[in-house]
């Protein structure tokens, strides 16, 4: 049984239709099973500049192009399969075709040969060692965005980097054209270009990309060479083992952008394999790929030790079953538990996690007491607390100012603040800190809180209901109290993702579920897309991190040209992240290219329905190239800020003789222009995305502000502002913003909005 590695989709090889992927599959299951198979028609080519390139038949027009590297113990041989390719053309591009491992750094490389005049395929021939071409003398441009920084023995000496690459990327003269040179670049260079192109050092590039001071062992033959370059982190970019049918099927079927949630990137394999010594914070952009390191980092976890309780979770149910499916899509042999504390992976949201600790425990009376100051059991959940607040206020002479009492700024306070400190006296809120909290409150205003407060807590007491926080407040003291009885954690590891959205129950509840140590929590957020709830310091909660923190900034799901714009929403503003530092978006860069993001001004509400159909019409033609697969309607996605805007459009567009629905709790439907609210988008994408009624008074929401007190303006700006970045930041590929009326003055300046100073 041969060894099957896979190649990620090489930017040589054109896009094959379904029928054509079955039979490659067929294929490469077939060369798994048994690679002597006489119907495979395994073939070496006379004229290659590589002997260990081989062809297969897929079928009668089209072949596989692989390469055999045979084992020196006489063990199974391995296969390294690049594409499949139209049968002549593939013939010609294998005879062109090498797999080496690069000198400088060990990477290997699988290069694909170009085909005379065949633009498309230029610069992709194989390359001579780089340390041969260092005499040559290269002056770069006058206006070289590089040339006064590197010089060409740093991009080939230091990093390995194709000579011929590193010449073009030392001449060109801007970004913009630096990153579409890295976006036709092999894998790993064109990461390292990108790398190059914020102002990243070489040293840094070699770290982040696992390079070896050793790159070669001289005292192995190729092959063996090739097989443990297989092993360096920037070869896991393009190659990596198959190990069974499914995951081979998976590879095969998943398309240009999931490519990459297989093919991870060295920096985040670090994140994924490394041990930590107690909590550590990942963050990073939208489409970055904290999340797939977080369920690749769960796996893992799982698979190291059968009998391990790990915790996956994330703000809300919706989230957390798309990382569940994430989970079984990457291994669906993945161990998942039922019942929190049970061996395998237990994927939860965090409020359902609060629920599932306290269906567990048998009496939650002295945990009860501690948080709230009596004794209780729960009965039922309260979901609308805006309305009791509401209640409280009118029915108790508090005598609070009334821009304080109201059900935003209360319900805020007493989950940040009360509950999160186990307050249950007066005496002890007139005490303790308020941290972060943006409104001063004087002792007699804290008086009057409390006494809604107390006026709160006795409606709950009286109907025996509690509110998601005191459901999180009370699990967690409940596992405080297990920890301290001497009884064992629930858990063993504990993975966030969408960490930024937590609030401060959330956090106790999230410490009490595991003991401090080696790999206890692992974090992933942005607060750039905090879009909830109050800013935390970790800190502060019981949660050190103490320099175990690190930054992700390469952006696999966005173009360049729509990042550039998402990240123009969050000019000028000042974002904190979890541990209190400035949150920046420098080095923010994608691998990507598209087109500009699209402005569409309209006269009024009804001319904005127009435009929005024509552009869902538009795109859902059908393509001018007959072997272009025809765009699916859900791959499209309009968003609004509300849900009365987001009823709206849909009707519009049925109208209009387009099917659409609404995007809710719901997974999407396959043929429907899918149509969602903002908030429903957060770990979502598309391939492409209309941002729809972005004017002034939807975005940001004049309704959302007007409800705030004045201290907490500034930060429910923030929060809308980062609404409209999680929403930009959706398209895969094209974006279009429409407004009516006066836009909204989050979207900048004119440059920022046509794309002037993006790549293109």
């Amino acid at each position: 049984m041969a060894n099957l590695v896979i190649a990620s989709n090489t930017k040589a090889m054109k896009k094959l239709d379904k029928s054509v992927k079955e039979k490659e599959w067929a294929f490469l299951d077939k060369l798994a099973a048994d690679h002597t198979a006489p119907g495979l028609h395994i073939e070496p080519l006379q004229k290659a500049v590589d002997p260990r390139i081989r062809t297969g038949r897929v079928d009668l027009h089209f072949r596989a192009i692989l390469f055999k590297i045979d084992s020196k113990l006489g063990d199974d041989p391995t296969f390294v399969y690049m594409g499949t390719w139209p049968h002549d053309e593939a013939n010609k591009l294998a005879e062109r075709s090498k797999l080496r491992v690069n000198p400088i750094n060990g990477v290997l490389e699988g290069i694909i040969g170009e085909l005379d005049g065949d633009e498309d395929r230029k610069k992709r021939t194989v390359v001579p060692d780089p340390r041969g071409e260092l005499n040559r003398v290269v002056t770069a441009a006058p206006t070289s965005y590089l040339g006064a920084t590197f010089s060409l023995a740093d991009l080939t000496e230091r990093l390995g980097l194709d000579a011929d690459l590193a010449e073009r990327a030392l001449a060109a003269p801007d970004e913009s054209t630096l990153v579409n040179i890295a976006a036709n670049a092999v894998e790993w260079q064109g990461s390292a270009l990108l790398e190059l192109a914020t102002g990243a050092h070489i040293d840094m590039i070699r770290e982040k990309l696992g390079f070896s001071d050793t790159p070669v062992d001289e005292t192995l033959d190729e092959d063996e060479q090739i097989l443990k370059a297989l092993e360096q982190p920037a070869s896991k970019m393009q190659f990596t083992y198959v190990e069974d049918n499914e995951e081979l099927r998976r590879v095969i079927e998943g398309g240009d952008f999931t490519a990459w949630r297989t093919f991870l990137h060295p920096e985040q394999r670090r994140y994924v394999e490394q041990n930590f010594n107690g909590a550590f914070r990942l963050s990073g952009g939208a489409g970055t790929g904290k999340t797939v390191v977080a369920i690749h980092r769960a796996r893992r976890l799982a698979r190291a030790d059968p009998t391990s309780r790990v915790v996956l979770t994330t703000y809300n149910k919706t989230l957390a079953a798309d990382l569940k499916a994430a989970l079984k899509t990457l291994d669906p042999g993945i161990p998942i538990a039922d019942r929190i504390g049970d061996p395998g992976v237990f994927v939860s949201g965090i409020d359902a996690l609060g629920h599932a600790v306290l269906n567990q425990a048998r009496d939650i009376g002295d945990a009860a007491e501690a948080v709230l100051g009596y004794r209780t059991e729960f009965t039922h959940q309260r979901t609308n607390t805006d309305k009791v607040w509401r209640g409280v206020v009118q029915s108790v002479s508090s005598g609070l100012d009334s821009k304080l009492a109201t059900p935003g700024f209360l319900e805020n306070e007493y989950v940040a603040v009360i509950l999160a400190n186990k307050v249950t006296t007066l005496e002890q809120y007139a005490k303790v800190a308020r941290p972060g909290r943006g409104v001063r409150l004087t002792r007699p205003q804290r008086i009057a809180v409390w006494k809604l407060v107390d006026a709160y807590r006795r409606r709950s007491r009286m109907d025996g209901s509690l509110s998601f926080p005191e459901i999180l407040a009370i699990a967690a003291e409940q596992l405080l109290l297990r920890a301290e009885a001497d009884k064992d954690f629930l858990t063993n590891h504990v993975l966030v993702d969408e960490a930024q959205d937590l609030h401060a129950t959330h956090w106790a509840l999230l410490r009490n579920l595991v003991a401090e140590g080696p790999n206890d929590l692992f974090i992933a957020e942005d607060s750039h897309q905090r879009i909830y709830g109050q800013p935390v310091v970790l800190g502060r909660l019981g949660i050190k991190i103490v320099g175990r923190a690190r930054r992700l900034t390469l952006n696999y799901r966005t173009t360049a040209q729509n990042l550039h714009f998402a990240v123009s929403i969050l000019s000028g503003a000042d974002y904190k992240d979890l541990e209190q530092g400035e949150e920046s978006t420098d080095g923010y860069r994608s691998a990507r290219l598209g087109p500009n993001p699209k402005f569409l001004e309209c006269d009024d509400a009804s001319d904005e329905l127009d435009k929005v159909a024509d552009q869902v019409r538009e795109w859902l033609a059908p393509p001018a190239d007959p072997n272009e697969a025809p765009l699916d309607p859900s791959s499209i996605a309009v968003l609004t800020r509300g849900k009365t805007d987001r009823t709206q459009f849909i009707r519009a567009l049925g109208e209009r003789g387009i099917d659409a629905r609404a995007l809710d709790d719901n997974p999407s439907t396959a043929g429907f222009v899918q149509v969602l609210t903002m908030h429903r988008s957060k770990g979502m994408e598309f391939a492409r995305v209309i941002l729809a009624g972005i004017d002034n008074a939807h975005v940001p929401s004049a309704a959302t502000l007007r409800s705030v007190s004045e201290g907490e303006r500034a930060d429910a700006l923030l929060r809308e502002r980062s609404l409209l970045y999680v929403a930009a930041s959706r398209a895969r590929d094209a974006l279009v913003v429409t407004w009516s009326g006066k836009k909204s003055e989050l979207l900048g300046s004119p440059s920022e909005q046509d794309g002037s100073s993006c790549p293109s």
